[in-house]
């Protein structure tokens, strides 16, 4: 599971999450991309299954980038645990998630390859994404 392997602080307040990716945004390593289109949380556990689902429909040829990173700290307060007494203890990690956001880059394969693959991730995500290619990607260089 994805985890920071150190933060500064055990625990974090929810912050906002208002508005479109300030970063992140445009292709940089890849030919092809999912990009989101909403806001949410993604689990480090999300992102894995998303990469797992990739390398095996890509069957290991290729590279795939995953442009997210779990490191916010989530609490839980345990189950019947009257309100107040302080925050929960941490119980996993989450990336933050707003519209405009690579999520995965692939390159190395053919369009359609690319575009089963990361439909197949988008499928292990909780938001709705799209398929995006390169601007400069020809097409007849068919890898």
């Amino acid at each position: 599971m994805l985890q920071p392997k150190k933060t500064k602080f055990r625990r974090q307040q929810k912050g906002s999450a208002k508005g479109n990716a300030q970063r992140g945004h445009q292709l940089a390593f890849g030919s092809f991309g999912i990009k989101s289109l909403q806001t949410k949380w993604i689990t480090g556990r999300q992102i894995e299954a998303a990469r797992v689902a990739v390398t095996r429909y890509m069957q290991r040829q290729g590279q795939i980038w995953i442009r997210i990173f779990p490191d916010k700290p989530i609490t839980r307060k345990p189950a019947d645990v009257r309100m107040g007494k302080g925050k929960g203890n941490p119980e996993g990690f989450v990336a933050p998630v707003t519209p405009g956001r690579i999520l995965i880059e692939v390159e190395g394969v053919p369009f359609d390859v690319a575009k089963e693959a990361l439909r197949l991730a988008a499928q292990k995500l909780p938001v709705v994404t799209k398929f995006i290619v390169r601007r400069d990607y020809d097409a007849s260089q068919n890898v």
